[in-house]
């Protein structure tokens, strides 16, 4: 009978520890979604963006992508972003499709001008940049080491050193 308490209390304790790392690790991840002004930026590819993810300035959480849209008559994705309020961004803003890591999602990254106007709520980020794929990359510098090996074609003999 003793051991059965003992064992109880012991997995109560557990429990305990298990509520307060999860406590813990919701509020140091900052997955709270960010209520603020909301802003538009159309891209040609927005691949592996998800809904929730961070919008962020150097590093630094300023913001969550609220929706992903398809435009109709352009056939480009819109992205649809809340900006923290205290933030106000310049009309030459840029926004940058970024990874988190070589294995981990992506954010939307904001590069701000230095235009002195500043966008309005609702407003459009006009300077966009799509992140090429993996695979798009690959290709790429397969392609180009085929033109190095192959003398006489467009890429030339590979440089002699």
């Amino acid at each position: 009978m003793r051991r059965n308490v003992i064992e109880t209390v012991l997995g109560g304790v557990v429990l305990a520890v298990a509520g307060f790392f999860l406590a813990f690790a919701y509020t140091s991840a900052d997955l709270r979604k960010v209520n603020g002004y909301a802003l538009t930026a159309n891209f040609t590819s927005i691949s592996g963006l998800q809904s929730g993810a961070d919008v962020r300035i150097s590093g630094v959480k300023v913001g969550s992508v609220t929706e992903l849209t398809l435009d109709p008559k352009s056939y480009q994705a819109v992205v649809h972003m809340s900006i923290h309020p205290d933030i106000k961004l310049p009309k030459d803003t840029a926004a940058v499709i970024a990874s988190e890591s070589l294995l981990g999602g992506k954010f939307l990254s904001l590069e701000p001008g230095g235009e002195e106007d500043m966008l309005k709520p609702d407003g459009r980020v006009e300077y966009t940049q799509s992140t090429p794929g993996i695979e798009q990359l690959l290709g790429q510098v397969i392609f180009s080491l085929q033109n190095m090996s192959k003398p006489g074609q467009e890429g030339g003999e590979p440089p002699k050193l």
